[in-house]
C-alpha cells in the first residue's frame, strides 16, 4: 500500500468518526426536545396544578373559590334536624380544605359547633379538592339536647394549615330553611369527600 492510499483512508476514517458523533449529539437533541413541554425537558416539569408558592405545594381553599350549599336530609324530612353542607372548588386550581368547618347557627352564636372527633376519615391528611370537586360536611342542628334557641343564619369559617389557626373571613351558608332550630347537642363533622359517611355520623342522632 502507497503513502497515498493509507493518507486516503486515514482521512476517510477521521470523517467517518466525525460524522457519527454528530449524528449521536443530533440523537441527543432530537430525544430532549421530544420529551419537553413547552421548551423543558419531561424531567423538568414542575406539577404546580394546585399550587401558589414556589415549592408547588397545594393552596388552602378560599371563599373566593368555593360555592357553598346546605340541604336538609333527607329532602323530604319534616324538620331540619340534620344538614348537609357541600362545598365545590369552582376556581382553575386545587385547594385543600383542613379538618372541619367552623360553622355558627344564628348571629348570636357564641361558640362555633363541635367536631364529632371520630369522622375524621384520614387523620392529620387535608381533602383537597380539584377544580369542580366537591366536599361534604354533616351538620346536626339539634341533638335533643338543653337550651333550644332560633337560628336564622348559618356561617361558615374554613381552617388554615396550622392547628387553631383560619383561613379567610366567615361565609354565609343559604339557609335550607327560614329558620333552625339548635340547640345544645349540635355537631359537625370533618370534611369528606363521601357524603354518605358524613351523614352516617348525624343520622341515628
Amino acid at each position: 500500500m502507497n503513502v497515498k492510499s493509507l493518507a486516503g483512508r486515514r482521512a476517510a476514517v477521521a470523517a467517518g468518526l466525525v460524522l457519527a458523533l454528530g449524528c449521536g449529539l443530533s440523537t441527543q437533541a432530537s430525544a430532549a426536545g421530544s420529551g419537553a413541554i413547552g421548551g423543558k425537558a419531561e424531567g423538568a416539569v414542575t406539577h404546580r396544578s394546585g399550587g401558589s408558592d414556589d415549592k408547588g405545594t397545594v393552596a388552602g381553599c378560599s371563599e373566593e373559590v368555593l360555592g357553598v350549599s346546605a340541604v336538609k336530609e333527607p329532602a323530604d324530612s319534616r324538620d331540619a334536624r340534620h344538614l348537609l353542607i357541600t362545598v365545590q372548588n369552582a376556581g382553575d386550581r386545587a385547594c385543600n380544605l383542613y379538618r372541619y368547618p367552623l360553622v355558627r347557627l344564628g348571629a348570636d352564636a357564641r361558640t362555633t359547633v363541635p367536631v364529632i372527633k371520630e369522622s375524621d376519615p384520614n387523620p392529620g391528611v387535608p381533602v383537597t379538592l380539584a377544580p369542580g370537586a366537591e366536599a361534604y360536611a354533616a351538620l346536626l342542628v339539634s341533638g335533643g339536647a338543653m337550651d333550644e334557641y332560633p337560628a336564622k343564619s348559618i356561617t361558615l369559617g374554613l381552617q388554615g394549615r396550622k392547628p387553631g389557626s383560619s383561613a379567610g373571613g366567615p361565609i354565609d351558608v343559604p339557609m335550607p330553611v327560614e329558620t333552625l332550630y339548635a340547640d345544645d347537642g349540635q355537631r359537625v363533622t370533618y370534611w369528606t369527600t363521601s357524603s354518605g359517611f358524613a351523614l352516617d355520623f348525624i343520622m341515628s342522632k
